[in-house]
């Protein structure tokens, strides 16, 4: 399986991005997923992740109410929306296939995508 997101880029202060995850390969509909991001000189930490069929959503605390994960599997796509951005939210945002366990933890994950580059500035 791999894994590529895309949709980064530069954003002031407030606005939004939306990042996208594609999976080819031998792909199945049935995976959870996960948004990490990593800053410059940071520990990779979670974002938010989704179970396979969308219908629940784990988010850690300091994006609730911002970012909203989503996922299309007849395209095998994950979504990413972020709303109201702040430079803090500036990282390499990756995505990645749960394996079990607890959903923030990165050793729970697997095929990692290569990242896509957010950067927050005015």
């Amino acid at each position: 399986v791999q894994l590529q997101a895309s949709g980064g880029g530069l954003v002031q202060p407030g606005g939004s991005l939306t990042l996208s995850c594609a999976a080819s390969g031998r792909t199945s509909s049935r995976y959870d997923m996960g948004w990490f991001r990593q800053a410059p000189g940071k520990e990779r930490e979670f974002v938010v992740a989704i179970n396979w069929s969308g219908g629940r959503t784990y988010s850690a605390d300091f994006v609730k109410g911002r970012f909203t994960i989503s996922r299309d599997n007849a395209k095998n796509t994950v979504f990413l929306q972020m709303n109201s951005l702040r430079p803090e939210d500036t990282a390499v945002y990756f995505c990645a296939i749960y394996t079990g366990g607890s959903y923030s933890y990165t050793g729970n994950y697997a095929y990692w995508g290569q990242g896509t580059q957010v950067t927050v500035s005015s």
